[in-house]
């Protein structure tokens, strides 16, 4: 059996490295490595989304809010999507979307227009209360996410979302 470094060694730089080199400590027998990635972006995870929620807050937005203000911002002027393209984009079901209008449109952020090719259809669109609030909370979720990146010059943080488009591109794919 090999002797292996105590998880408090020098060697350990952070947590993660703390738990690996652990592990290794007690399962020998396995290949832990895996963890040296994906547990970071686990930890990455839930400091973003901390970081997010704490972001979209300074405007008075929940996380689901910001999703779909910023899909209807996204679609271009005039700002509108059918409820079924806002379903197709924020991955939740019909019931879910109907409650989110709702509430949105009831804090004056969207509002539902008939659709004019369907007299039965209607299109979600972004007031300009809704305009104001999704745009002013997304400059500050790119200063927020821009600090979380640190020190990372422009090749590094090119390079890293290679490697994680590598990494997440079959899932997108299903």
């Amino acid at each position: 059996m090999v002797a292996r470094t105590p998880p408090d060694a020098p060697g350990a730089r952070d947590e993660v490295d703390r738990i690996v080199l652990a592990w290794e400590r007690e399962r020998p027998d396995l290949d832990v490595r895996p963890l040296t990635v994906l547990s970071r972006v686990s930890r990455l995870a839930r400091h973003l989304d901390l970081a997010r929620r704490s972001a979209f807050a300074r405007h008075d937005l929940e996380t689901w809010e910001f999703d779909v203000l910023s899909a209807l911002r996204r679609a271009g002027s005039p700002y509108r999507l059918s409820p079924g393209a806002l379903l197709t984009q924020t991955l939740v079901t019909s019931g879910t979307m109907t409650n989110r209008i709702d509430r949105l449109a009831e804090h004056g952020l969207v509002e539902r227009l008939p659709a004019p090719d369907d007299r039965r259809g209607v299109l979600v669109q972004l007031t300009a209360a809704g305009l104001d609030r999704v745009d002013a909370a997304f400059a500050d979720l790119l200063d927020v996410e821009r600090s979380l990146l640190g020190d990372l010059d422009e090749a590094d943080r090119d390079r890293l979302a290679d490697l994680l488009r590598e990494v997440t591109a079959p899932f997108d794919a299903s």
